[in-house]
């Protein structure tokens, strides 16, 4: 808005505000402009993400608008903006990585832009300072967005620590998997225990794992949605503990740990456990507890219990397999339906 501005008017505004889908304005301030009326102007923001874990924040992000000669909007990315390179995302492959909602966004916004130039249009680029380097630590690369990051977003706000960001990611992952033709996926909570998975199925390829974190319930229930049929969890021992409760959100500050469907399982394998797990803080200290006490064959029943989670979860379709690891990447458990 702020380019096309200068373009169209020669002024160059401090601050713009531009309506976002809701209805709703918001009040962005410009950092750097450059270019005067009838040229090539650019317009800079810095990105802020507030409390969100954004590896954007502070990102430095600019917009280039130029008068073009016919009519209507042109829209591109530019240096640090990825382009789709696998089917399965809701932009097309080979278009640049920038969503829909963004584009009518644009659109919008511009629009009574172009009713001002007597049928001309307007070419806008899209760039982001760094985008590429930034982009490695995204799931960009793994989805196939090659070359930078991605133009996101529903609402044209950031939610701090927005959960529904990180399972849209989940989602996006799944939907390029299923584009690929994969039947069998491997959700894992993270970089470790993915690093074992992956050890443990070369068969499986690069697309088929995908890191769901604390989303139980959500990861399983998008990835039966999605129609695979197969669905593991490889996942570590603590994790385990509070899957095996149903707990769909597994954060450790999402509720206190409850030792008790472990000291079940131990109860079940003819341990008694009135003060076993008294001086356990964590899952993993327990886990030492049955290490220490030759009781790690109770270690598959904890994972019967998050098998039997998991398919309340998944419904009946898909045939289900749970993998529990130590932190060395030892496989203590391993059930299947």
């Amino acid at each position: 808005m702020a380019a096309a501005t200068m373009a169209v008017t020669g002024r160059i505004p401090e601050r713009v505000e531009p309506t976002l889908p809701g209805g709703a304005t918001l009040d962005v301030k410009l950092s750097d402009a450059s270019g005067g009326q009838g040229r090539l102007c650019r317009c800079e923001i810095i990105k802020d993400a507030g409390d969100d874990p954004d590896v954007t924040h502070g990102a430095r992000i600019s917009a280039t608008v130029e008068i073009a000669s016919r009519p209507g909007l042109v829209l591109a990315g530019g240096a640090g903006v990825g382009r789709v390179t696998k089917p399965g995302l809701v932009v097309k492959v080979g278009e640049w990585a920038i969503n829909p909602a963004p584009r009518r966004m644009l659109a919008e916004n511009l629009a009574p832009f172009l009713t001002k130039l007597d049928g001309a249009g307007l070419e806008v680029a899209i760039e982001i300072a760094g985008g590429e380097n930034l982009a490695l630590k995204t799931l960009n690369p793994r989805l196939g967005i090659v070359g930078g990051l991605s133009i996101l977003g529903t609402t044209g706000l950031v939610k701090p620590f927005s959960h529904g960001a990180y399972i849209g990611a989940i989602d996006s992952a799944f939907r390029v998997a299923r584009a690929a033709g994969i039947k069998e996926m491997a959700l894992t909570t993270g970089v470790r225990s993915e690093a074992f998975i992956r050890a443990d199925r070369p068969d499986l390829p690069e697309a088929a794992f995908v890191q769901i974190a604390d989303f139980f319930r959500a990861g399983l229930k998008l990835a039966a949605h999605h129609g695979f049929k197969i669905i593991g969890l490889a996942i570590f021992f603590g994790k385990a503990v509070k899957q095996a409760q149903g707990a769909p959100y597994t954060h450790a500050h999402h509720g206190d740990l409850d030792l008790a469907p472990l000291a079940e399982c131990v109860r079940d394998f003819g341990i008694e456990t009135e003060k076993l797990f008294v001086s356990a803080p964590t899952a993993m200290a327990a886990l030492e507890v049955l290490r220490a006490r030759g009781a790690l064959a109770a270690v598959p029943l904890v994972a019967g219990k998050v098998l039997a989670a998991a398919r309340g979860f998944t419904g009946p379709k898909p045939r289900l397999w749970v993998r529990i690891y130590d932190f060395d990447g030892r496989l203590l458990a391993l059930v299947e339906d």
